[in-house]
């Protein structure tokens, strides 16, 4: 057998787990994953699966940059995290100028709501679920009154940025948010698939074949704007 009937074949595989996805027609296309816990400016242990925003901001101003990136599809399965390092992703996906869809496999919990909600078109699995819940401080803080003003203002960006993004009004998001009796340790809402439609949190029910179908859409409809 010669050396070329036992080469491997070429693995488009990035750093960080990114997997470059094979061209449909001539539309490449960049899948972004969003999972575990978001990790921000603490470390989180080994044992943790996380997502680090020092990795996905360098990798969205690639993206942004690299014409033959044509479109981003970002899959979310994430438990949430860092409040701050959360809203910064979501805020570097809204402002890509690359059509983007994004969706929700298994959950979209927390931080994790406002990063799904970040693209031009959601999508969300029948059996993924998302959770709302406020705003959370770990650790040790100095000054109660201080921490308690910044978890408000936290809150409100977050809420803001929800509202603007999806088709939920803010009276809504912040009932889901203080609903009482629904987690057994806390105060918030879980939501299940076709639920975070009828919300109006995520655009559309469905999975991987659906999501790549809107976002091949989204390109034709920019490439054909930009050749008028």
């Amino acid at each position: 057998m010669s050396e070329e009937e036992v080469q491997e074949p070429e693995v488009l595989l990035e750093n960080y787990g990114t997997t470059a996805l094979p061209a449909a027609s001539d539309a490449p296309i960049h899948c972004l994953t969003i999972i575990g816990q978001i990790e921000g400016h603490m470390i989180l242990p080994q044992n943790n699966k996380t997502t680090k925003y020092e990795h996905l901001i360098p990798q969205l101003v690639a993206i942004e940059q690299d014409e033959k990136v044509k479109g981003v599809l970002i899959v979310l399965n994430t438990a949430g995290g860092d409040v701050e390092s959360g809203l910064a992703i979501a805020e570097a996906i809204r402002g890509l100028s690359k059509p983007k869809v994004s969706i929700v496999m298994g959950g979209g919990h927390s931080i994790g709501v406002p990063i799904a909600v970040a693209s031009d078109y959601s999508f969300i699995a029948p059996s993924a679920t998302m959770t709302i819940h406020p705003v959370r401080l770990t650790g040790m803080v100095i000054g109660v009154p201080a921490t308690m003003e910044y978890m408000e203002r936290m809150q409100d960006r977050v809420v803001a940025f929800v509202t603007a993004n999806s088709h939920i009004d803010e009276q809504t998001f912040r009932r889901l948010m203080l609903t009482v009796g629904e987690l057994s340790q806390d105060i918030g809402t879980v939501i299940v698939g076709k639920k975070a439609v009828e919300y109006g949190l995520i655009d559309e029910v469905g999975s991987i074949h659906e999501a790549m179908h809107k976002l091949n859409a989204l390109i034709n409809e920019r490439e054909a704007a930009c050749h008028d």
